[in-house]
């Protein structure tokens, strides 16, 4: 079997993994779902190269919206890699406690809201802690990790809790422990992750079964798509539409941002 055959063939496994979770996948999308068709938005978080699913959620072709995409560039910002803003001060502060709820402090979350907590070790405090905090919340958290990896990892947290501790439904991306999956001979090391690849699939998977719903329900989502399949004209409509959609939930985030709950 050639290198290229066997991680294809790897790939194939985890296809199949995503593919055993199609009862939890329709169960998630529910949810999603019923955020935004009550006008409220699902919130995305993911640091490290978690910020990958994050994106391909949305904005993107084939995507609406619905979604908040949390994205701090401190935790994600990898393509310096050394120097100012550089790998190991990301990998640093991706471990600082009191960062999630500083994030969320610039966000009017409410109960309808639902949030989805991307980490394939789940094992890093500032995910946790974002999942922690949108519980304290009462907003129904959902855990995208590797849970092979997440099982033979120690949290970076005092207590020892993972993200898998405040999920309320968890996906697993069927990725390794350690995330790469082909040994060369000579070479101690795994390459090629996987968890991209299920994590992609998981994400994609949820959106078509979103959509989906929201049709079902009499509410149209405004698809990001390319002139190529709808024409120009009717391409830069959906952008203007859809994105001036988003703004307008944005802007619901932001409407009592300090106001003391009752």
């Amino acid at each position: 079997m050639s290198i290229t055959q066997e991680y294809l063939s790897k790939a194939k496994d985890i296809i199949s993994s995503v593919e055993q979770q199609k009862t939890v996948i329709r169960e998630v999308a529910n949810i999603f779902a019923q955020s935004i068709l009550e006008g409220r938005m699902v919130h995305l978080f993911g640091s490290g190269h978690s910020r990958i699913l994050v994106e391909e959620m949305w904005p993107r072709y084939g995507s609406f919206p619905g979604f908040n995409p949390i994205v701090e560039l401190s935790l994600t910002f990898h393509n310096l890699v050394v120097g100012a803003n550089g790998q190991r001060q990301a990998m640093f502060l991706e471990n600082v406690s009191g960062l999630a709820a500083k994030i969320l402090r610039n966000f009017d979350t409410d109960i309808k809201d639902t949030a989805l907590i991307i980490s394939s070790s789940g094992c890093n405090v500032v995910p946790i802690e974002m999942a922690e905090e949108f519980q304290k919340q009462n907003i129904k958290v959902v855990a995208l990790v590797s849970r092979k990896h997440l099982e033979g990892s120690s949290s970076k947290r005092e207590d020892g809790k993972k993200l898998t501790d405040f999920a309320d439904i968890v996906l697993d991306t069927g990725a390794p422990l350690g995330d790469a999956m082909i040994y060369l001979d000579g070479l101690d090391s795994p390459v090629a992750p996987g968890s991209t690849l299920g994590g992609v699939l998981l994400i994609n998977s949820l959106k078509a079964e979103i959509a989906n719903i929201l049709l079902l329900n009499g509410k149209i989502p405004k698809v990001l798509s390319s002139g190529k399949i709808v024409g120009e004209k009717r391409a830069s409509e959906l952008f203007e539409s859809a994105y001036d959609e988003h703004a307008h939930l944005m802007s619901r985030l932001y409407e009592n941002v300090g106001s003391i709950k009752s």
